[in-house]
């Protein structure tokens, strides 16, 4: 006598994890580009309707921020701070920037204010050693704030103008050939003189010497910030 197949249940909705979620939104993204992430995308990818998505996601930012926190974990849960607060800084937000360049999207979805409160524990901790290291420097809190947000908007800044470099940019030949022509201009010597070189000056990795001329010149006792 041969055994019946079950049958299986119906009106019961398909259940998924997080953990699922999160790694069916990063194949969406290697495949198709973190814009092309929708939550009625991920729910089909899922092969699961979309509101069982909203046990584990409030929207399509929560979703993304989810992803960050998860890359966060991994990248700065382990990062050394040095003891002398001006490096602390520095080497705090070198540590945030690196490990955004390991994700090239998430510099565009964290371009705007009031995310930092949706942020995890990691990336949090580092945050605290930035303004923890600035008030130890002699900063007051709104000081310390700022100089964080300044930071900040430099890291971001930075990862997004080498990210659409990477995905415009032409041949490094046609780069110094536009540049040639377009400097040549005698009345802006400078730029004349640097002419073809331009692409090759511009893509130099400044941005640790930069990060820390903006610290301190934002430190209390600066030149800067006696001449105000």
């Amino acid at each position: 006598m041969t055994e019946a197949t079950p049958t299986p249940r119906r009106g019961r909705p398909a259940v998924t994890s997080r953990a699922r979620i999160l790694a069916a939104a990063r194949r969406i993204i290697d495949r198709e580009g973190w814009r092309r992430l929708t939550l009625r995308r991920l729910a089909a990818e899922l092969d699961v309707g979309t509101t069982t998505l909203y046990h584990h996601v409030r929207d399509r930012e929560d979703l993304l921020i989810q992803l960050l926190n998860e890359d966060a974990a991994q990248s700065l849960a382990e990062v050394e701070l040095p003891e002398k607060p001006r490096e602390r800084i520095i080497t705090a937000m070198v540590a945030v920037h690196d490990a955004l360049a390991e994700t090239p999207w998430a510099a565009e979805v964290l371009t705007v204010d009031g995310f930092l409160p949706r942020l995890g524990e990691p990336a949090l901790r580092v945050v605290e050693a930035v303004l923890s290291a600035a008030v130890e420097l002699g900063c007051t809190q709104e000081q310390a704030v700022d100089l964080f947000r300044t930071a900040w908007y430099l890291t971001v800044g930075e990862l997004l103008v080498r990210a659409r470099s990477g995905e415009l940019s032409q041949n490094a030949e046609r780069r110094a050939d536009w540049a040639r022509e377009t400097f040549a201009d005698p009345r802006m010597p400078q730029l004349a003189a640097i002419g073809a070189r331009w692409p090759e000056l511009a893509a130099r990795d400044t941005f640790r010497v930069g990060l820390a001329a903006l610290v301190d010149g934002m430190l209390p006792g600066s030149s800067r910030e006696t001449a105000r």
